[in-house]
Protein backbone atom coordinates (compact mmCIF):
# COMPACT_ATOMS: atom_id res chain seq x y z
CA UNK A 1 0.00 0.00 0.00
CA UNK A 2 2.92 2.52 0.74
CA UNK A 3 4.08 1.71 -2.57
CA UNK A 4 0.73 2.77 -4.39
CA UNK A 5 0.56 6.04 -2.57
CA UNK A 6 4.52 6.22 -3.55
CA UNK A 7 4.29 5.43 -6.89
CA UNK A 8 0.95 8.15 -7.27
CA UNK A 9 2.74 10.81 -5.56
CA UNK A 10 5.87 10.38 -7.84
CA UNK A 11 3.25 10.45 -10.61
CA UNK A 12 1.52 13.52 -9.68
CA UNK A 13 4.97 15.34 -9.04
CA UNK A 14 6.24 14.60 -12.53
CA UNK A 15 2.48 16.04 -13.72
CA UNK A 16 2.94 19.03 -12.15
CA UNK A 17 6.78 19.91 -13.33
CA UNK A 18 5.46 19.02 -16.52
CA UNK A 19 2.90 21.46 -16.55
CA UNK A 20 4.98 24.14 -14.90
CA UNK A 21 7.14 23.89 -17.78
CA UNK A 22 4.78 23.84 -20.26
CA UNK A 23 3.34 27.05 -18.63
CA UNK A 24 6.60 28.66 -18.33
CA UNK A 25 7.10 28.18 -22.07
CA UNK A 26 7.14 31.64 -23.91
CA UNK A 27 4.75 32.01 -26.62
CA UNK A 28 5.57 34.47 -29.52
CA UNK A 29 3.45 36.11 -31.95
CA UNK A 30 3.64 38.74 -34.84
CA UNK A 31 3.55 42.50 -33.11
CA UNK A 32 1.04 44.75 -33.78
CA UNK A 33 1.25 48.40 -35.30
CA UNK A 34 0.98 49.92 -32.19
CA UNK A 35 3.69 47.65 -30.41
CA UNK A 36 5.85 48.33 -33.41
CA UNK A 37 5.08 52.13 -33.14
CA UNK A 38 6.14 52.11 -29.52
CA UNK A 39 9.84 49.74 -29.78
CA UNK A 40 11.34 51.40 -33.05
CA UNK A 41 12.49 54.98 -32.68
CA UNK A 42 11.36 57.42 -35.35
CA UNK A 43 15.02 58.13 -35.70
CA UNK A 44 17.71 55.85 -34.48
CA UNK A 45 21.17 56.07 -32.75
CA UNK A 46 23.48 54.91 -35.42
CA UNK A 47 27.22 55.71 -34.39
CA UNK A 48 27.47 59.59 -34.60
CA UNK A 49 24.18 60.39 -36.12
CA UNK A 50 20.68 59.60 -35.57
CA UNK A 51 19.10 58.03 -39.08
CA UNK A 52 15.23 58.58 -40.18
CA UNK A 53 13.24 54.68 -39.74
CA UNK A 54 10.50 53.62 -42.58
CA UNK A 55 8.05 52.92 -40.03
CA UNK A 56 5.43 51.02 -42.47
CA UNK A 57 9.05 48.68 -43.27
CA UNK A 58 8.46 48.08 -39.26
CA UNK A 59 7.89 43.94 -38.25
CA UNK A 60 8.62 42.35 -35.10
CA UNK A 61 7.25 39.37 -32.71
CA UNK A 62 6.69 39.68 -29.48
CA UNK A 63 6.63 36.95 -26.32
CA UNK A 64 4.01 36.54 -23.70
CA UNK A 65 6.24 38.11 -21.05
CA UNK A 66 6.58 41.35 -23.22
CA UNK A 67 9.57 41.31 -24.37
CA UNK A 68 10.31 41.77 -28.14
CA UNK A 69 12.19 41.41 -31.49
CA UNK A 70 11.48 44.33 -33.84
CA UNK A 71 13.03 46.12 -36.90
CA UNK A 72 12.86 48.62 -39.57
CA UNK A 73 14.70 50.12 -42.70
CA UNK A 74 16.77 52.71 -42.31
CA UNK A 75 16.66 55.60 -44.92
CA UNK A 76 20.11 56.42 -45.28
CA UNK A 77 20.61 58.56 -47.73
CA UNK A 78 22.62 61.40 -47.20
CA UNK A 79 24.63 60.03 -44.12
CA UNK A 80 27.58 57.71 -44.19
CA UNK A 81 25.76 55.10 -43.44
CA UNK A 82 24.40 55.01 -46.84
CA UNK A 83 25.34 51.53 -48.10
CA UNK A 84 26.74 49.93 -45.07
CA UNK A 85 23.95 50.00 -42.78
CA UNK A 86 20.08 49.28 -44.16
CA UNK A 87 17.90 48.04 -41.17
CA UNK A 88 17.68 48.62 -37.63
CA UNK A 89 17.28 45.21 -34.90
CA UNK A 90 15.98 46.55 -31.37
CA UNK A 91 15.87 43.66 -29.50
CA UNK A 92 14.81 42.49 -25.55
CA UNK A 93 16.47 39.14 -25.58
CA UNK A 94 19.60 37.77 -26.98
CA UNK A 95 19.60 36.41 -30.66
CA UNK A 96 21.95 34.30 -32.04
CA UNK A 97 22.28 34.98 -36.16
CA UNK A 98 24.81 33.12 -37.99
CA UNK A 99 28.29 34.29 -36.78
CA UNK A 100 27.27 37.23 -34.15
CA UNK A 101 25.67 36.64 -30.66
CA UNK A 102 23.86 40.04 -29.57
CA UNK A 103 22.73 40.73 -26.20
CA UNK A 104 19.38 42.90 -25.51
CA UNK A 105 20.01 46.31 -27.59
CA UNK A 106 19.95 47.93 -30.70
CA UNK A 107 21.79 46.63 -33.72
CA UNK A 108 22.15 47.24 -37.54
CA UNK A 109 22.44 45.12 -40.39
CA UNK A 110 23.53 45.64 -44.27
CA UNK A 111 23.73 43.27 -47.05
CA UNK A 112 25.11 42.92 -50.65
CA UNK A 113 24.63 40.48 -52.91
CA UNK A 114 27.08 37.34 -53.39
CA UNK A 115 26.04 35.14 -56.29
CA UNK A 116 22.58 33.80 -55.37
CA UNK A 117 22.00 34.92 -51.94
CA UNK A 118 22.94 37.64 -49.44
CA UNK A 119 25.48 38.46 -47.48
CA UNK A 120 24.26 40.31 -44.26
CA UNK A 121 26.60 41.87 -41.84
CA UNK A 122 25.78 42.77 -38.28
CA UNK A 123 26.74 45.66 -36.16
CA UNK A 124 25.94 47.35 -32.77
CA UNK A 125 24.15 50.21 -33.52
CA UNK A 126 25.42 53.13 -31.22
CA UNK A 127 29.34 52.21 -31.69
CA UNK A 128 29.29 50.73 -35.43
CA UNK A 129 31.70 47.48 -34.13
CA UNK A 130 31.34 44.47 -36.46
CA UNK A 131 29.57 41.49 -34.59
CA UNK A 132 29.20 39.20 -38.01
CA UNK A 133 27.54 37.41 -40.78
CA UNK A 134 25.39 35.43 -42.00
CA UNK A 135 23.98 33.90 -45.78
CA UNK A 136 20.40 34.39 -46.42
CA UNK A 137 19.02 32.63 -49.05
CA UNK A 138 16.49 33.09 -51.54
CA UNK A 139 12.70 32.03 -49.42
CA UNK A 140 10.17 31.51 -52.22
CA UNK A 141 7.67 29.92 -49.97
CA UNK A 142 6.15 33.13 -48.04
CA UNK A 143 3.92 34.90 -50.57
CA UNK A 144 4.04 38.22 -49.08
CA UNK A 145 7.14 39.80 -49.84
CA UNK A 146 8.12 43.23 -47.66
CA UNK A 147 11.38 45.35 -47.08
CA UNK A 148 11.90 43.85 -43.92
CA UNK A 149 9.82 40.70 -41.73
CA UNK A 150 10.37 39.23 -38.89
CA UNK A 151 8.53 35.78 -38.44
CA UNK A 152 7.94 33.99 -34.99
CA UNK A 153 9.61 30.87 -33.93
CA UNK A 154 6.49 28.65 -34.61
CA UNK A 155 6.83 29.68 -38.35
CA UNK A 156 10.52 29.11 -38.34
CA UNK A 157 12.45 31.56 -36.43
CA UNK A 158 13.22 33.44 -40.04
CA UNK A 159 13.99 37.25 -41.05
CA UNK A 160 13.29 38.17 -44.27
CA UNK A 161 14.51 40.91 -46.22
CA UNK A 162 12.42 40.95 -49.56
CA UNK A 163 12.60 36.97 -50.85
CA UNK A 164 16.04 36.45 -48.94
CA UNK A 165 15.85 34.77 -45.08
CA UNK A 166 18.17 33.48 -42.69
CA UNK A 167 16.89 31.85 -39.71
CA UNK A 168 17.79 33.19 -35.84
CA UNK A 169 17.89 31.62 -32.33
CA UNK A 170 16.36 33.41 -29.22
CA UNK A 171 18.27 33.36 -26.31
CA UNK A 172 16.55 33.16 -22.46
Amino acid sequence: MKRGILAISVVVFAGLLLAINISAAQVWRAATEQELNAWIPARAPVVKERIETESRTASGIVDSAGRYVAGAVLITSGYSANGKYSILLVTQVPLKIGTASMGPGQYVFGWHRVNDSLEVLFYEAASGRYLGKVQANRDDTHRRIESFQVLPPSEHSLMLIGRFGFHYELGK
